[in-house]
């Protein structure tokens, strides 16, 4: 299920230089699983676990926006702001 133009978002770890472009859900649930074994917070491990159980578009949707928010929370969501800063 690929995202339309205005979903697609850009994410980062700490510390990395570079930025990752997520604009697919399985695009997304590869993020979460890389940042799972990389952080090993169980609530990303619970994350994970409901962005690979979900069987419908609306299930989905609402996954990408708690994936949104969770990195949000961590200051890993990269705005265009972001990009732009030199």
């Amino acid at each position: 299920m690929s995202l339309p133009p205005s979903d697609y978002f850009d994410a980062s770890f700490a510390g990395a230089t570079q930025v990752v472009r997520i604009a697919s859900f399985h695009e997304a649930k590869i993020f979460a699983r890389r940042w799972v074994i990389r952080d090993k917070e169980p609530a990303l491990k619970v994350l994970l676990r409901r962005m690979e159980q979900a069987n419908s578009s609306a299930t989905a949707d609402s996954a990408i926006r708690e994936l949104k928010q969770a990195l949000a929370c961590r200051g890993m969501l990269v705005t265009t702001s972001a990009l732009s800063t030199p």
